[in-house]
């Protein structure tokens, strides 16, 4: 084989270690975000009967997504990205018997409807759009490392609130909240009735929580974002690897929600 042959081959490598376009699926978690919780039970109802407490989390949200790019358009990249994230925090409403101040607790649970969990406690969730420009820093085959920045579309969940839960006092709840109040603290009878009464007012009231959670649509926001970044192919072979780090900029959060802007992307993915 002569030289010119050798040359040629070894461009040709190098031209497919570059994918002209490529889809992924990464590990995605959300770095420094946190939740606040709260310090003591907040009462729902005017008379105190019924009260919310939620705790919060610190760190790292776990998450996943997906990618695409393409790499076809000259001095430019173009990618466009999808990651879920979420954390899970603990709530309770607690309701009182006030014929003799005892306090019923009852620990909070979304259903999941069509999966294998059931129950799983709330959780505050995520979810990013992001559509990128990205330049190469350099042209090497093989490895190819960027940075770049684009437009995101932020949507996330409510948490599970005082506001939240205020909001879904209906007559049904509010006529046995009343009930409760007339209970006589002398009478042994009124006694077990009304300790009857405030589990069933537990229940109903987690019942409807679970159902507003469900029902309750999420927030949407537009912000940014900036990124550095490589993508490694290996010649011929159709499977690349890639790493993203990216900083957010914008977006709406609830109030509770300290959002640490940051996602790292980690994944692979089919590429040609």
């Amino acid at each position: 084989m002569n030289l010119k042959a050798l040359v040629a081959a070894g461009a040709l490598l190098a031209t497919q270690s570059f994918a002209i376009v490529g889809v992924g699926f990464h590990y995605a978690p959300g770095l420094g975000t946190k939740m606040s919780g709260m310090d003591a039970p907040a009462p729902v109802v005017d008379d105190g009967t019924v009260a919310l407490q939620h705790q919060g989390f610190d760190g790292v949200m776990q998450g996943f997504g997906f990618k695409a790019w393409i790499d076809l358009l000259p001095v430019i990249d173009i990618e466009a990205t999808f990651n879920i994230q979420f954390g899970s925090y603990d709530a309770s409403l607690f309701v009182t018997n006030p014929a003799d101040l005892s306090v019923n607790e009852v620990p909070l649970e979304i259903e999941l409807g069509g999966t294998p969990f059931g129950k799983a406690n709330p959780k505050f969730v995520a979810m990013t759009g992001d559509l990128s420009i990205t330049y190469p820093i350099t042209f090497l085959p093989i490895i190819r490392p960027y940075i770049g920045g684009g437009l995101s579309y932020h949507l996330n969940s409510f948490i599970l609130n005082k506001k939240f839960v205020s909001s879904i006092i209906d007559g049904t709840t509010q006529e046995m909240i009343t009930v409760l109040s007339q209970i006589d603290p002398a009478d042994p009878n009124s006694v077990a009735a009304a300790q009857e009464k405030s589990k069933q007012l537990g229940e109903v009231m987690k019942e409807k929580v679970q159902k507003a959670a469900v029902d309750e649509g999420l927030n949407t926001s537009i912000g940014g974002h900036i990124l550095i970044g490589t993508r490694a192919k290996l010649p011929i072979i159709p499977i690349a690897a890639y790493a993203n780090f990216k900083y957010y900029f914008g977006g709406d959060y609830p109030e509770e929600i300290d959002a640490g802007n940051m996602t790292a992307e980690i994944g692979i993915g089919f590429a040609i």
